[in-house]
């Protein structure tokens, strides 16, 4: 479960703390007694695929998915050649509406994270078929910090909060020097409810170019 050294710099208080180092003795047992997604060396894959000093878009999920090759460090992201899961079916349905773009073959957002688009799930680890087992185990205090950082040493990011999880881990945003979109998660619970319509990543690259940032091609 290694980290790119930039980000390794950035985050370095954070692994020195008596909670992380009881998450990652919690982790690596996890790994060793049950069946755990993302693969142990994809932990990490959001800020590996995605330089620190690059990020322009910060989308927040909550837990990996937690089927068979499905998880692969990124949030919403599954594998090449894995059938997309409901909700980014419907966060390529808005892409489409948005954009009048074509749904995309792939569900790798690897293509994203390279862009800039930090794809950070709130828990970076679950167990095979137990959602949310993983939760409340030390992964959100570390990743509030990741989001604290980006929000307080970067300026003009646009971040992307859909559902209520999102938007209150969300609560730390400097909104005064970053764009923070927020709708209903493109879960198929609540997708009609404000998600397809959202606009988010048209608004997404109005930002960027006003801001003279290099847009996104999503």
């Amino acid at each position: 479960m290694s980290i790119a050294p930039e980000w390794q710099s950035v985050l370095s208080p954070e692994f020195s703390k008596p909670y992380y180092k009881e998450l990652m003795e919690f982790v690596e047992q996890e790994y060793r007694l049950k069946t755990i997604f993302p693969p142990k060396e994809e932990v990490f894959n959001a800020f590996n695929a995605c330089c620190y000093k690059d990020v322009k878009v910060v989308i927040i999920g909550q837990d990996p998915y937690h089927g068979a090759g499905q998880a692969h460090g990124l949030c919403f992201s599954v594998n090449d050649g894995v059938k997309f899961p409901p909700s980014l079916v419907n966060i390529f349905k808005e892409i489409e509406r948005d954009l009048q773009q074509a749904k995309p073959a792939s569900g790798n957002l690897t293509r994203w994270a390279q862009q800039g688009v930090l794809l950070l799930n709130a828990t970076l680890t679950v167990q095979a078929h137990h959602a949310g087992a993983h939760q409340g185990k030390g992964w959100e205090e570390f990743t509030d910090s990741v989001i604290q950082h980006l929000s307080t040493e970067k300026e003009h990011l646009v971040f992307m909060l859909w559902g209520s999880y999102a938007q209150k881990k969300g609560a730390v945003i400097d909104r005064s020097k970053h764009l923070v979109l927020q709708s209903a998660h493109p879960s198929p619970l609540s997708a009609y409810k404000g998600f397809i319509g959202n606009g988010h990543f048209s608004e997404t690259n109005k930002y960027l170019q006003q801001h003279q940032i290099r847009e996104i091609n999503w």
